[in-house]
């Protein structure tokens, strides 16, 4: 759709519609030919979509035209043109891949002749053609998340494209501008791209080069016909711009030596804990005593506990504590379990709307039950009972509303108090998925086809949601792994393409770039995932539960045939994510990026308690609280990254998610997880003072076979740096 269009536009449409001149540099790629043209104002990389489309893309501007260039080509898949300009001097690369989807890439430096301000930049990209061209841009940055736009034709066959601005590169224009890369990318058709953020007090400095432009554009000659096709489009065409992207790397950060810090601190400080009713409870916040206690608390922490216990074989004994607590959050009268517990919710202040007796948060009915279900698959009698009791009010609820929950309603009634989350936005979306996911569960423990059915009914109600069926990300994640349950059973193919639909949400809802000004030099920020798809800052629990939820989504998918772009970037999600989640601790941040005055309790910089959000590098972090029920945070990454090897002095550490491990004598094998064109890392880890036994590690691929021969030793081991999607055999004598 056309939505109007800036007098600049109007007037570079018109220039390049009209224009004449021989190109400065041609070329084709799979398809789709490239015209570079200097006209007036701008530096333009043309294309042409079908008969009557075109797209042209500025990689390069100064307001008053140019005074001299130069072009210079070592081959036929690149080029360099410097320019010159009363605002300085510009270098721009362009270049090409050979891939089966060609991808432009074209970058742009800008050395200032004076201290400029940037009161206003057009955007790059501009769409036109011999009539008036019509598209739709389905997917756009919000906020901080990856500056990157996905758009097609509107007819059928005149193609898509994927846009993705590398805003890593732009950290110095950031930097001495004190700009934000928050929203920078985006528009309406016709007329989209990155617009530089404008600067107000604080110039791009004379003689200083800022890159002000790397763009990625990768191009289809197909139009998706549906919300299907277009997550599929996008996710391969993210999946082929990935494989380009400059990454950023972190050193190894040992969860190890982390986890005995965090529960110290979680068992012992006073902050953690109310006693409650005649028994301790967690509070959700650090210092937090005026909130009754909530039940999706307790099990987001004890659910972590569980799983390092059973990969640790220690006990940890507030895990018996929480669980000695459940019960009493159970309601005999409505028969579920509860939010908040039932003989202190008389003390909620109603200062926010969920915080009303009796009102429940969508999500939160769910969430619950789920951990329950995985306590009961583990043999927990009491989770099995408490899940089984409360199933049919969660199945009342879901029929009252014929599943399209909204984001509050009434426990006794049902009543709705709060049916959208913004105006015309609709409600908790990906709720649908999760009740599915609770739905499986039940299904597996009691082998009853009637919880199945109502899982494939849930699922199915979520065709109408289209693009938008993001809620809250780990909601998403664990609707993922439920469509793939479902899809493994049924062979249904519209579970698959379900699949597709919530992954393209999820990775539409992440950072893929380095925020490397103001206080996020103190952090990587590489990959962060939003906790919802408008939330202003990254969160730890929410973060926590998809980068588990990644785990067992893989586990399920095992022989499923998926597109390669989602097994790549789900491992590389679980890769940065373990780089970066450490920096959710206080102790690992500086004290001045930390806000004074928490929302929630008191913030205490010095606990391994983490922060529940981190916001963008020029503004401060922690200010909604210490976040206890994200406590599971090392606990969780603990037992998936590592594998303790009985009566042995070493373990084992992968970066990409592990599948299928096995132990059986002196040998372990297992398979890495992600895509055989990318690379993760492999440690062997002394856990003592005596020496490693001798060590011989094995892979199915040859070249890193004879990597491995290589590996790079220090005082922890040894590390190995191996291809993903591959077996791995490590024995030892």
């Amino acid at each position: 759709m056309n939505n109007g269009i800036s007098l600049w536009a109007t007037a570079a449409i018109q220039h390049l519609s009209n224009s004449q001149d021989d190109p400065l540099f041609k070329r084709s790629a799979a398809g789709f030919d490239f015209e570079i043209k200097l006209l007036g104002d701008s530096l333009w990389v043309m294309t042409s979509f079908g008969k009557n489309n075109q797209m042209a893309f500025r990689a390069g501007y100064s307001p008053d035209g140019f005074t001299d260039f130069k072009v210079t080509s070592d081959s036929d898949q690149a080029f360099t043109i410097e320019l010159k300009s009363a605002i300085g001097s510009h270098h721009v690369d362009v270049n090409w891949t050979e891939q089966e989807q060609p991808i432009l890439h074209y970058t742009t430096s800008l050395k200032p002749s004076r201290n400029l301000s940037v009161p206003y930049w057009p955007r790059d990209t501009i769409a036109y053609g011999k009539k008036e061209t019509a598209g739709e841009i389905h997917i756009s940055q919000t906020g901080t998340r990856s500056g990157l736009l996905y758009g097609s034709f509107e007819k059928y066959g005149e193609g898509s494209f994927l846009y993705f601005q590398n805003l890593s590169a732009l950290s110095d224009y950031n930097t001495d501008t004190e700009t934000s890369a928050a929203d920078v990318v985006g528009g309406t058709w016709p007329e989209m791209g990155l617009s530089l953020p404008p600067t107000s007090d604080k110039p791009i400095k004379q003689g200083k080069t800022y890159v002000v432009s790397d763009t990625f554009v990768a191009f289809s000659n197909k139009t998706p016909a549906d919300q299907f096709e277009i997550a599929k489009g996008f996710l391969e065409a993210l999946g082929n711009i990935y494989l380009l992207l400059p990454r950023s790397e972190s050193p190894y950060q040992n969860y190890l030596e982390v986890l005995p810090k965090a529960l110290h601190d979680l068992q012992t400080n006073k902050g953690c804990w109310s006693h409650r009713s005649g028994h301790p409870y967690l509070n959700a916040y650090l210092c937090d005593y005026e909130t009754p206690p909530e039940v999706m608390v307790q099990l987001a922490v004890l659910l972590p506990l569980e799983d390092y216990m059973r990969w640790s074989g220690e006990t940890c004994t507030i895990a018996q504590e929480i669980k000695d607590g459940l019960e009493a959050f159970y309601d005999e009268k409505l028969g579920t379990i509860m939010r908040w517990l039932p003989s202190e919710e008389d003390r909620l202040d109603e200062s926010e709307e969920q915080k009303v007796p009796l009102v429940m948060d969508s999500w939160y009915l769910h969430h619950p039950l789920l951990n329950l279900a995985r306590l009961a698959s583990f043999g927990d009698k009491l989770a099995k009972k408490l899940l089984l009791n409360s199933v049919d009010y969660a199945i009342k609820v879901a029929h009252h509303f014929n599943y399209v929950w909204p984001v509050f309603y009434k426990m006794d009634t049902l009543e709705v108090v709060k049916a959208e989350t913004q105006p015309g936005k609709g409600g908790e979306k990906d709720v649908a998925g999760f009740y599915a996911h609770v739905m499986l569960q039940v299904w597996e423990l009691t082998k009853e086809k009637k919880y199945f059915n109502e899982a494939e009914k849930a699922a199915q109600s979520m065709v109408q949601h289209g693009f938008s069926v993001l809620y809250q990300a780990n909601n998403t994640m664990f609707a993922a792994k439920a469509i793939i349950l479902l899809y493994t059973e049924t062979k249904k193919e519209l579970y698959r393409d379900l699949g597709y639909l919530f992954m393209a949400n999820i990775f539409t809802n992440v950072a893929l770039f380095e925020c490397d000004y103001g206080y996020g030099k103190y952090f990587p920020s590489f990959f962060e995932l939003f906790p919802l798809s408008d939330a202003p800052y990254t969160a730890v629990y929410e973060e926590q539960e998809a980068y588990a939820g990644v785990h067992e989504f893989l586990t399920y998918a095992e022989g499923v045939e998926l597109l390669p772009s989602v097994r790549l970037l789900l491992a590389e999600f679980v890769r940065y994510a373990v780089q970066r989640m450490i920096y959710y601790y206080p102790p690992m941040l500086p004290r001045e990026m930390m806000v004074d005055k928490v929302k929630t309790g008191e913030l205490d910089p010095n606990i391994w308690v983490a922060l529940e959000d981190i916001h963008d590098g020029w503004e401060q972090s922690g200010s909604v609280g210490q976040e206890v029920y994200g406590a599971g945070l090392a606990f969780g990454i603990v037992p998936r990254q590592y594998i303790k090897i009985p009566n042995q002095e070493f373990m084992v550490f992968v970066d990409y998610p592990i599948l299928n491990q096995k132990i059986k004598g002196k040998t372990l094998n297992f398979n890495i997880s992600g895509d055989s064109r990318l690379t993760c890392k492999l440690r062997i880890l002394k856990q003592s003072s005596k020496r490693l036994p001798k060590i011989k590690v094995k892979v199915n691929k040859a070249d890193d076979q004879e990597l491995i021969n290589t590996a790079k030793q220090d005082k922890e081991g040894f590390e190995y740096v191996l291809h993903g999607d591959q077996q791995v055999s490590i024995t030892w004598s």
